[in-house]
C-alpha cells in the first residue's frame, strides 16, 4: 500500500480498535478501572454537526458528554463516550500506519484525558495536547 493510499475501513477500524485496547491494558491499574468502561466510537469523520460546531474538517477525535466527576449530577442527555475520527487521523499521520498507530494512542489518551477533567493546558502540560 502507497504511503497516501486509504486503507478499508475495515482495516483502518482494526488498527484502532487494537490501539486502543493496548492502550487501555498500559494504563495504571486505577486509571484503566476509569477508563474501561467508557465507550469508544469510531467514525470515518465528523457529521455535519460536529463538523460545524468543532470546526471539525480536521477534528481528530472529540470527547462527549459528562466528565467522570459530574457523572450524574447533570441533565446531559449525551452519554460520555470518545469519538475517534479514523479517516481524518489518517490523514493526518499521511498514510503511515505507524503514524497513525501513533495518533490514535495519543488522541484517545487527550480525549479520556477530558473525561478526567483536564483541560487544554493541563493535557498540554503532559505532551497530549
Amino acid at each position: 500500500m502507497s504511503p497516501l493510499e486509504m486503507p478499508s475501513w475495515s482495516r483502518l477500524l482494526a488498527i484502532a480498535q487494537a490501539e486502543v485496547a493496548a492502550t487501555l491494558r498500559a494504563l495504571p491499574p486505577d486509571l484503566r478501572a476509569r477508563a474501561k468502561d467508557l465507550p469508544v466510537t469510531y467514525e470515518p469523520i465528523p457529521n455535519e454537526d460536529v463538523a460545524e460546531d468543532e470546526d471539525g474538517s480536521d477534528l481528530l477525535g472529540l470527547f462527549v458528554g459528562e466528565e467522570m466527576a459530574a457523572t450524574g449530577t447533570s441533565l446531559n442527555p449525551i452519554p460520555a463516550q470518545i469519538l475517534l475520527f479514523l479517516e481524518n487521523i489518517w490523514d493526518y499521520a499521511d498514510g503511515d500506519e505507524e503514524l497513525y498507530r501513533e495518533e490514535v494512542r495519543a488522541t484517545y489518551l487527550h480525549e479520556l484525558g477530558h473525561y478526567l477533567g483536564l483541560d487544554e493546558d493541563d493535557l498540554d502540560a503532559r505532551g497530549l495536547g
